[in-house]
C-alpha cells in the first residue's frame, strides 16, 4: 500500500537489493481504505510515515496486538546504513508524535 504521492520513493524501496525483491503494490484501482489498513496491519514488516495518521494508526494497531516491525522511526547513518531513532513505543509518546497521540 501506498499513497502514490512520491514515485521516486516507492522506485527507490523497490530498487534496494534486500528488500525491493519482497515488495509488493496493491494497484490503486485495488484499492481501499480498509483493505489497505488491514493489509499494513497484517504485514510482516510495515514501513510508514510517521507524519502519516494513517501509517500511525496502523502502527499502532500492530503494536497493541503484539507485532513488531513497523518501521516509522528510521535515519540513515554515517555508512549509509539505516538505525532506529526511536522505538514502537514512539507512536503513543505525546512528546514524539504531538496532537496525533
Amino acid at each position: 500500500i501506498h499513497d502514490g504521492e512520491n514515485e521516486r520513493i516507492i522506485n527507490r524501496l523497490k530498487e534496494d537489493p534486500d528488500i525491493g525483491p519482497m515488495i509488493r503494490l496493491v494497484p490503486s484501482e485495488a484499492s481501499w481504505i480498509g483493505g489497505d489498513i488491514t493489509l499494513g496491519v497484517m504485514a510482516d514488516v510495515f514501513i510508514g510515515n510517521p507524519a502519516s495518521t494513517f501509517s500511525t494508526f496502523i502502527a499502532r494497531t500492530r503494536l497493541s496486538l503484539g507485532k513488531g516491525h513497523s518501521e516509522l522511526f528510521k535515519q540513515r547513518d554515517g555508512n549509509g546504513g539505516w538505525r532506529t531513532v526511536c522505538g514502537d513505543h514512539c507512536v503513543f509518546d505525546q512528546t514524539v508524535m504531538g496532537k496525533m497521540t
